[in-house]
């Protein structure tokens, strides 16, 4: 996984648990998609649209889908309040059964951005993520992964929500969040030539041919849109997960064919890693409790 887990009591009760058969490689995904609905968005949201074919094909590929379906979800936020689209919200991923499905395949998710608005204004990240978290459902045997995608800081709409909290969420499905934003990041001396990092430190460069490569341990983070940094990058490092610049993928040609190979690439590794929401069995549960108390995750540091 991209979880770096702290020595100790904690580290032995984690590797007894990542060992276990109740904690075993995912057989099928919930993967949720957090998405900017503001008028700057429309590249985004087609970007969506023809990514997740190819997701779902990596997926496929590593056993992950192969036997049970994996599931997407789409979640919108920051739309027109009289348009119903401002407070976070899933869209429909089936228009001809009555009511709002809130899962589906891969093909629905791509129907589904169509339904996608750009006349918002006001974009809360963090209440997407926490409606997520606690309105969706999701199944015990799929590994959790969640992508918010928006191109400008956090509007606070909801002062109560903290990253103590969403990380505490996080981790209770053992979920891993991904953001797509307004924000620089590099590899070695430099800090704006890297498509994204993960947890690992990690960097992602474009290798001018549609492709990347990775600069191993060298990535950092540069400057980004307001406090894009501190509201969303550090989460999804702190996460376990990985940040990544949209402007590399607004530039369009190879290297938006580079933010695309990067980013599945790097979705596949992360979700064929995880272990599914499933609860431990009994026998670890001991094990487990011991090592809470000294369970951490390496913050990552700008």
């Amino acid at each position: 996984m991209n979880k770096k887990w702290m020595a100790g009591t904690a580290g032995f009760a984690a590797a007894a648990l990542m060992s276990s058969a109740a904690v075993a490689a995912p057989i099928t995904a919930d993967v949720v998609f957090l998405v900017d609905e503001s008028g700057s968005m429309g590249g985004e949201h087609s970007w969506l649209s023809n990514m997740i074919a190819s997701l779902e094909s990596g997926l496929i590929g590593e056993g992950v889908g192969a036997s049970v379906n994996n599931r997407y979800s789409l979640v919108g936020f920051g739309g027109a309040s009289y348009a119903g689209h401002l407070d976070p919200h899933a869209h429909d991923m089936d228009s001809v059964t009555a009511g709002t499905q809130e899962w589906g395949s891969s093909t629905d998710f791509a129907a589904a951005t169509s339904s996608l608005v750009l006349n918002g204004g006001t974009e809360d990240g963090w209440s997407a993520l926490d409606w997520a978290l606690n309105n969706l459902s999701y199944r015990a045997d799929a590994a959790v992964n969640f992508v918010l995608v928006t191109d400008e800081d956090r509007d606070n709409t909801n002062g109560a929500l903290s990253k103590a909290g969403l990380l505490a969420g996080l981790n209770s499905k053992n979920a891993l969040l991904n953001v797509v934003v307004n924000n620089n990041f590099g590899c070695d001396a430099s800090s704006t030539n890297a498509i994204g990092i993960d947890s690992e430190d990690n960097g992602f460069v474009a290798d001018g041919f549609g492709g990347f490569a990775k600069c191993e341990g060298a990535g950092n983070i540069g400057s980004g849109y307001g406090t894009t940094s501190s509201d969303y990058v550090d989460l999804a490092l702190d996460s376990g997960g990985a940040a990544w610049n949209l402007n590399i993928l607004r530039a369009g040609g190879s290297n938006a064919d580079s933010f695309t190979a990067s980013f599945v690439d790097t979705k596949v590794e992360e979700i064929t890693s995880q272990p599914p929401v499933s609860v431990p069995e009994p026998g670890t549960l001991a094990l487990l409790g011991l090592g809470l108390t000294g369970l951490a995750f390496r913050r990552k540091k700008a």
